[in-house]
């Protein structure tokens, strides 16, 4: 294999895509907050080495389990890479997002550490296949404004709608990214929440889960609720509703689609009052 198809397969092992949504969410926070372009730069790089990290430690500890379930779509059970190099990879990711962390501040860096990085390896380890599973997403995600307020100047602590906001996302994330995967999950021995209550109650669940963020976000923000903050709240409702109150066929991604939008809309909303988080 060519060293470029190599790095190819190690970066499409890393789970790029939500490693780049959490990264890209996490540093618009930061500048709508005022940390500033330096200092959403050092948040982009924590966060992004975070993410690697634990995007490649998921797929060496699920070597084995990707492999059984015919996940061709995964570098390492595709055999195009060993676990080991991904494991190291996963490693380094660490070493190199340790330093990055602290030089946010001694606390944020902490709780991104033992917030969003522990919580993730956590997760892969183990968490996974139990009925707490959401707790890691919970804990990593709720994590995040604290993380992005405790490096302005004074460390202030984020509103507690932010942090109750980004839980739910965090929870709602998790049940998104369970959906496609619970029979193979099952076969494999990975019971979880999503896997422990179904593939139906799952599908109803996930956007109920998106639009309770949503909610927080709405009552929780100081001051007058604006027009903007109400129409994307009407249509987070809306796009819920329809993905969950209306008849569907089992296999429809209908209501798979109505949580990827309501989180969507969800952020938007919480971008859209980023400046109110400290």
């Amino acid at each position: 294999m060519s060293p470029t198809a190599r790095l190819s397969a190690l970066l499409g092992s890393a789970h790029p895509e939500p490693a780049v949504a959490v990264t890209l969410f996490t540093t618009v926070l930061a500048a709508a907050i005022g940390r500033g372009v330096g200092g959403s730069v050092l948040v982009a790089a924590t966060v992004l080495a975070g993410q690697l990290s634990i995007g490649w430690s998921n797929d060496a500890w699920d070597a084995r389990r990707d492999l059984a379930t015919g996940r061709r779509d995964k570098p390492v059970a595709a055999g195009l890479l060993s676990p080991r190099s991904v494991g190291v990879a996963a490693v380094i990711a660490v070493l190199v997002c340790i330093p990055l962390s602290l030089a946010n501040g001694l606390i944020a860096g902490s709780v991104h550490l033992f917030g969003m990085v522990a919580a993730g390896w956590a997760y892969n380890v183990g968490l996974k296949r139990t009925v707490l599973s959401p707790l890691a997403y919970a804990v990593g995600f709720g994590s995040l404004p604290a993380f992005v307020t405790l490096g302005l100047p004074g460390a202030p602590w984020p509103a507690w709608w932010a942090v109750v906001a980004a839980a739910l996302l965090g929870m709602g994330a998790h049940l998104v990214n369970a959906l496609p995967d619970i029979e193979g999950d099952l076969v494999t021995g990975v019971r979880g929440f999503p896997q422990r209550i179904g593939r139906t109650a799952c599908r109803t669940l996930t956007p109920l889960v998106m639009l309770a963020a949503v909610g927080v976000l709405l009552v929780g923000t100081p001051g007058r609720i604006g027009l903007p903050s109400l129409l994307i709240a009407a249509v987070a409702a809306a796009v819920a509703i329809a993905g969950t109150a209306i008849p569907a066929a089992p296999d429809s991604r209908r209501p798979f689609r109505a949580a990827v939008l309501t989180a969507a809309l969800a952020i938007v909303l919480f971008l859209f009052n980023g400046s109110a988080v400290v």
